[in-house]
This record gives C-alpha cells, sequence and structure tokens, in this order.
C-alpha cells in the first residue's frame, strides 16, 4: 500500500477499477469502439470535412461513458455535496488523476479533451463560485449533463500570458454591454453554448483591474467562430472567435465588473497541479510499458534491460517521477489548508517539470521500443502529442518558471521561501 494517501482513498481507487473493468471496458470494446483508441484514433476521432473538430460519434461515446460514471457515483466527486458531489480535496484528485493517467489509454480517462469518469470541472467551478443564482441554475447541472456548454475565452491573436494587455473591450450602453475584439484557442467552441468572454470595461491597458466576464451565448448576432486551429494532436476544439457589436445585459456579467481576471484566476492553481498529476501519471506509465518491454526484448542474445544506454535513461525518469510524486502530493495538500497564492510557486514547480517529463518519458517509450515505439500501435506518440501542449497551455512553462524565480529571489515579496 501507498503509504502517502489514506486508506479511505485506496478503497475508491479500488472501486474506480472495478467499475472500470465493469462498465467501461466492455464499452470500449463493443461496436469497434476501440477504433477511437488503436492506431485509428486521430481519423476515426476527427471530423476532417467540419474543421478537424471531433466527429459527433466520438462526442457520444464520452458523453456515454460521463452519463455512467455519474450513474456509479464517480462523476461528480470534484462537485460540492449541493451537486451530488463529495467536496473532493485538491490532494485526493491528484492522487485520481494520477492513477487514471497511469492506467495508460482508455475510455476511462481520455486526453483529447480530459474526459474522465471522475470529473474535472473548471468551469463549473467558476458559476458556482462567482455565479447569480440566476446562472448557477443555469450553467451547473445542465454542464454536468451536456445541454449546456461553456467555453472559454481569454485569449487574444496578439496576448496570451500577457492577458492584462487584452484588446477585446465592453463598451456600457444602458443595461447593456457592447463587446468588440477577437479570441484564439477558444476552448471547447465545437460543443459550446455559451462562452465566457474577458474584455476590458475600464483602467488602462497592463493593469489587471478592469477586465470583466461575461458569459456571452454563441448564437448572440456579432458572435462568430471564425474557424478551428489544427493542433499536433487532433482532433482540435480551439476555436478562433471574433465579437463585432455583441451585445448582452448587464446579468451576463460573471463575479464582479472589472475584477474578471480574479474569476479567471481562481481555480487556476488547482487546475494546474491536477493537470500535473495527470502528467505524471502518463509519464510514469511511458516508463514501467518501456522497463517491462526492455526486460522481455532480446537483442544480440540478452535482454535490453542489462544494458545501460537503456538502465540509466530510465532510471533518471523514473527518480525524477518519484520525486515529483511527493512534491505534486505536498502542493494539493497544502492547497486545501492555505491560500492558494502561498503555494503558488510550488504549484508552478509542479506544473512545468511534470510536463517536461512526460514528454521526455514519452520520447524515451518510443526510442527504447524502437520501430514501432514510433508507430501508432503503440501509446507513446500519442501521449507525446497530447501532453507536449501543457508545456504551452495552462501557463506556459517560462511563466511558470518565471514565477518560482519571483519567489526564490523575493521580487514577488516576502523573500525566499524556506
Amino acid at each position: 500500500m501507498d503509504t502517502g494517501i489514506p486508506a479511505e482513498l485506496h478503497q475508491l481507487l479500488d472501486d474506480l477499477d472495478a467499475f472500470i473493468e465493469r462498465e467501461i471496458v466492455p464499452l470500449q470494446a463493443q461496436d469497434d469502439n476501440e477504433r477511437f483508441f488503436d492506431h485509428r484514433r486521430e481519423w476515426a476521432r476527427t471530423d476532417f470535412e467540419a474543421g478537424g473538430t471531433p466527429r459527433e460519434e466520438w462526442h457520444e461515446l464520452l458523453m456515454e461513458m460521463r452519463r455512467r460514471a455519474d450513474r456509479a457515483g464517480f462523476l461528480r466527486r470534484d462537485l460540492p455535496a449541493e451537486l451530488g458531489g463529495h467536496d473532493a480535496t485538491s490532494h485526493e484528485m491528484s492522487v485520481i488523476r494520477e492513477y487514471l493517467a497511469h492506467r495508460g489509454l482508455g475510455l476511462h480517462n481520455d486526453l483529447q479533451d480530459e474526459s474522465s469518469v471522475v470529473g474535472n470541472f473548471p468551469s463549473l467551478h467558476l458559476v458556482w463560485k462567482f455565479g447569480t443564482d440566476e446562472q448557477k441554475q443555469e450553467f451547473t447541472e445542465h454542464q454536468i449533463t451536456g445541454e449546456r456548454g461553456l467555453a472559454f475565452g481569454l485569449t487574444e491573436p496578439d496576448h496570451g500570458s500577457d492577458a492584462t494587455w487584452m484588446e477585446t473591450t465592453a463598451t456600457r450602453d444602458g443595461d447593456d454591454w457592447i463587446l468588440n475584439g477577437e479570441k484564439r484557442w477558444n476552448t471547447g467552441m465545437h460543443i459550446a453554448t455559451h462562452d465566457l468572454i474577458f474584455a476590458r470595461t475600464s483602467g488602462e491597458p497592463g493593469h489587471a483591474r478592469g477586465i470583466t466576464a461575461f458569459i456571452v451565448p454563441a448564437t448572440a448576432p456579432g458572435f462568430s467562430v471564425d474557424g478551428f486551429r489544427w493542433t499536433l494532436n487532433m482532433p482540435t476544439d480551439h476555436a478562433d472567435v471574433s465579437l463585432r457589436d455583441v451585445r448582452v445585459p448587464d446579468s451576463a456579467i460573471l463575479g464582479e465588473e472589472g475584477r474578471g481576471l480574479e474569476v479567471a484566476q481562481t481555480f487556476v492553481h488547482e487546475n494546474r497541479v491536477r493537470q500535473a498529476a495527470s502528467s505524471l501519471g502518463a509519464a510514469q506509465h511511458c516508463i514501467d510499458r518501456s522497463a517491462a518491454y526492455a526486460r522481455e526484448r532480446v537483442t544480440f542474445g540478452q535482454p535490453l534491460a542489462t544494458r545501460q544506454a537503456i538502465q540509466w535513461p530510465l532510471v533518471e525518469l523514473h527518480t525524477e517521477a518519484t520525486m515529483l510524486r511527493l512534491l505534486i502530493r505536498d502542493t494539493a495538500a497544502r492547497l486545501d489548508h492555505a491560500e492558494h497564492m502561498a503555494v503558488s510557486d510550488r504549484v508552478s514547480m509542479s506544473n512545468y517539470r511534470a510536463n517536461r517529463l512526460v514528454c521526455e518519458a514519452a520520447d524515451r517509450a518510443m526510442q527504447i521500443h524502437g520501430g514501432m515505439g514510433y508507430s501508432r500501435h503503440l501509446p507513446f506518440e500519442h501521449i507525446y502529442r497530447h501532453h507536449r501542449r501543457y508545456r504551452i497551455t495552462e501557463g506556459a512553462e517560462e511563466i511558470q518558471i518565471r514565477k518560482v524565480a519571483g519567489h526564490l529571489f523575493g521580487f514577488m515579496g516576502g523573500g525566499p521561501k524556506r
């Protein structure tokens, strides 16, 4: 037993395994659903004629997995009790997400849009914390069931990590607001009914205050999905969006006027440490698969595992994975008991190192497995292509390193931490 987690969490992982074997593995095996996970996966998942977005059959399979997980009591684990959840802690979610990713590719925990038998609902958390009663009524339960989809529109063509310089504006007109601007990498727009648009309503460019979050219907006049950016890992759900004199009422504001970045940043640390845990789990999967293969594969009369050229790189990766596991779980536990900004440097350490590790582990796994490792008949190229994105999204690793430096050298106040 892993002594780093309590017995009841071990029981939950056992229950998840039993549910996956009973409900999800057979679902993946039926009706040639395996085409979404074997060497045909990218073609089977992607509607290339519809802008490279996910095929309807693929989306419906993910929704059926979620419905089964919901009936079994797992999907909402992370959510408040009022929504049928268990108020799972960040520590618990980090353990779960690492564990599910460690199982490898499968319907239980898909990489493409992070659909999982234990859901992660960042947008829902924002509505639950900042939303009005009317917004909660419309966007909480309906997001879980898929009747509502809330995309996230923060990044712009000329402004990514520097969101305070965004050029999208919202101007008051009586009881309404008029939005104008452009968004890029607007995640989830292929199925979204609404888009969470961040726009400057006051203040100067470069100032954090004066940016407001608006819930904008995707059908609003002047709101346009202009296309989807094809990515290293397909299908894509990242749209270019433009807003031309889009009118929304004052009731569309999520949170307080002028404090939209606080909305955007509220769940970011929890999400980053959970995403780091997923990358760690995927990295450990690559390491374990490679070690097992090296023991079995015989070349020139000896197993690959007897060669230092195989041993040493895997030992380095395995050592870093072990150290990262301790850091990620400790950071997640601190998030459960401290103000999130107090541990932001540890979150950044966890995030950028885990995302770099999984890319290195997947690349090494391809190398150790040789030609087959490079093929799409093994999972490593898919793991690499998916997780490579996280060295840019969720805050580029340069931004994460900069944040750690700010704490280490005292640029962010308080001096170096012990």
